[in-house]
């Protein structure tokens, strides 16, 4: 029986260790933008030894690329991007203390076995529904890559954002789950 949580960030173990796949969560606090072409940027960092733009011990990043604000507004449009584009670069974030991760569709098997193995979470949040998203994001300010325009590393202040969970600590997968509910035997 799935719960429902409101998680204010940033995230710990205890917190994510009480989430299980197909719990409904709302998220309020502070929470990170990247796309792969940020995201490369970012483990390139660590490569190098330097510093990430964002502390990332116990954050979330959300994999989104908004659309510019209508006047008077933080944000556009802010609907989730397809996750797998970042399964390359998720495992080395986890480890280095990433806890969260919002977008949507499937992750690879690193992803999942790194969830399980530091503590950290994959939510979903519902595609299409990006205008109705951006309600939720309360402020918006660029901290890095701002050449990458809507790809541009922001730093998104959010109250009950909506999401669920996908990929729990466990290694349960809510697609898995799903489908395996409908599946004739």
């Amino acid at each position: 029986m799935s719960k429902t949580y409101h998680l204010t960030t940033p995230l710990n173990d205890e917190t994510v260790s009480k989430l299980h796949s197909g719990d409904i969560v709302y998220i309020s606090g502070t929470i990170y933008t990247a796309r792969d072409a940020a995201h490369k940027r970012l483990v390139d960092l660590l490569d190098e030894g330097k510093e990430l733009p964002f502390d990332i011990k116990g954050s979330i990043i959300y994999f989104v690329g908004p659309t510019p604000p209508k006047p008077g507004d933080p944000i556009g449009s802010a609907g989730p991007t397809t996750s797998y584009r970042m399964d390359s670069y998720s495992p080395r974030l986890i480890a280095e203390g990433l806890k969260g991760m919002i977008g949507k569709g499937k992750r690879n098997e690193a992803v999942t076995d790194a969830c399980q193995k530091h503590k950290a979470i994959y939510f979903g949040a519902t595609g299409g529904a990006g205008a109705l998203l951006g309600k939720q994001i309360k402020s918006a300010e660029v901290i890095a890559y701002e050449e990458l325009g809507p790809e541009a590393v922001r730093k998104l202040e959010v109250v009950d954002f909506p999401v669920t969970v996908i990929n729990d600590t466990y290694g349960e997968d809510l697609y898995k789950i799903g489908r395996a509910q409908y599946e004739v035997k």
